[in-house]
């Protein structure tokens, strides 16, 4: 499991039962000269020394009675509509200690407030020094659930963060094992050569690795029989040389974030068990590394799926979704109601959308616009791209059922998705989220590195599908 130090604690924010505390006053460019007009002379010197306005993130110190007695003025878009990362700047520079807003709550803005303050030292000499800025909340519900989801937000964020050499395919499956036992789940794993007859594609993929990061499927299993039943799938590609077909070193460098599918589903996972969602969870993650050596699959080579459908290979570094062809044929063997997955499968789809936009494809118009309707109310949003029928003409193979990869570079994030489609059962509803889990520049809120995105917005959708308000 991540290093305890990589994760947050919970009691970044804590209830409010009257505690001494700091107070932070909210104001937007609409009420801005209402609330100055109503400042004593001292909080309108120190605004005018502070140059101080209503722009985003802006932010002031206002003297008190004493020295020690100081408050804090910030800026916001909507005093009455806040949202996820309005007070995560404050929590960033902020002096530790505890604070609580003089009117109000800040709602979802304890999202932001919680993960500012993620770090990941693990590598430093040196690690940060700085305690935590605690704020107090009159929302225990909001609290927990929104804690919840920061510490799920970590969990990702640590995954991805570590470096392939401790992020194996062995480690990756010691998390599962250690979230499956957090929650009383059952767990079944096959590994090395055992995956060929079943898990072919998986085996292929990741069988050049050697047996010291041998590829691996893992199964975890939770919640009643007679609950409906949900699949998570998650891509757990440890490092992606590209394969025979490898990449440039400059394509090579953040490789080890190619396993941030499976820590999406697997932070997933540990939220739904969590909040006890009424479903029977099936979590699927085809694990292994693309590596380059004597048994590495070929261009050129026929590669045969679970369900016997025979793949021509024409690019090796199109691995992932080989990986997720087998995991979703598992899965529609258990006849879910619903598969999601989750992948950092194509640079396309970042081509198209940038990293802040997960691409979403789904099968199902009602699932789709609840997906991007929850990712806009949450502040994690995605964007639908289509399932293009008319593409599927680029993955015909002249010896295969298909190629793996089209030709030509057009609509690659879309023949990608068309390409899973084909092992998805009918009937079935299912959403792919073609994700960067990473953010090449930092935000409020939102350290550069691994990241979540898309995970708070499927988490609402579930919740919502299955009745349970808790994550």
């Amino acid at each position: 499991m991540p290093h305890p130090a990589d994760r947050l604690q919970i009691d970044l924010l804590q209830i409010d039962r009257g505690q001494a505390a700091r107070d932070i006053h909210l104001i937007d460019a609409a009420g801005y000269d209402a609330w100055l007009a109503a400042q004593p002379a001292r909080h309108r010197a120190a605004i005018e020394a502070q140059g101080f306005g209503p722009r985003p993130f802006a932010h002031a110190i206002l003297p008190g009675d004493a020295p020690e007695d100081w408050s804090v003025v910030t800026s916001v878009a909507n005093v009455d509509s806040l949202s996820s990362w309005c007070l995560a700047k404050l929590a960033e520079i902020l002096p530790e200690g505890t604070y609580r807003l003089a009117d109000g709550d800040a709602g979802p803005a304890l999202f932001g407030w919680m993960t500012d303050q993620y770090r990941f030292d693990r590598y430093r000499k040196t690690p940060s020094t700085k305690g935590p800025r605690i704020l107090l909340t009159r929302q225990p519900h909001l609290r927990d659930a929104l804690g919840a989801q920061a510490q799920a937000t970590a969990l990702v964020r640590t995954l991805v963060n570590t470096p392939a050499e401790d992020m194996g395919p062995d480690a990756l499956e010691d998390v599962a094992r250690a979230i499956a036992t957090r929650h009383g789940a059952t767990i079944e794993v096959v590994r090395g050569d055992a995956l060929e007859r079943d898990y072919p594609m998986v085996h292929a993929v990741g069988r050049a690795a050697g047996r010291a990061h041998a590829p691996r499927f893992v199964e975890l299993r939770w919640g009643r029989e007679d609950h409906p039943r949900v699949a998570i799938v998650g891509k757990g590609v440890t490092f992606d040389s590209g394969g025979l077909d490898i990449k440039p070193s400059s394509g090579m460098r953040l490789m080890k974030k190619d396993m941030g599918g499976a820590a999406h589903a697997l932070a997933l996972a540990d939220l739904l068990m969590a909040g006890a969602l009424p479903v029977r969870l099936h979590l699927l993650l085809p694990i292994a590394e693309n590596a380059v050596g004597a048994h590495a699959f070929r261009p050129g080579d026929v590669l045969t799926a679970r369900d016997g459908t025979h793949v021509e290979i024409s690019n090796t570094d199109a691995e992932g979704r080989l990986l997720l062809a087998d995991a979703l044929i598992r899965a529609g063997e258990e006849q879910p109601e619903l598969i999601v997955d989750f992948a950092t499968l194509t640079g396309a789809a970042r081509a198209a959308l940038g990293p802040d936009l997960p691409a979403l494809f789904a099968n199902d118009d009602a699932l789709a616009t609840a997906l991007t309707d929850a990712g806009t109310a949450g502040d994690d949003p995605l964007w639908r791209l289509p399932l293009w029928p008319h593409y599927e003409d680029m993955l015909k193979s002249d010896i295969a059922d298909m190629v793996n990869s089209a030709e030509g570079g057009f609509g690659g994030a879309i023949t990608a998705a068309l390409f899973l489609q084909r092992f998805v059962p009918d009937g079935v509803a299912w959403a792919h989220l073609d994700t960067f889990a990473w953010r090449p520049a930092a935000k409020p809120g939102r350290p550069k590195g691994g990241d979540a995105l898309g995970l708070r917005a499927v988490a609402a959708v579930l919740r919502d599908r299955y009745g349970r308000q808790t994550l």
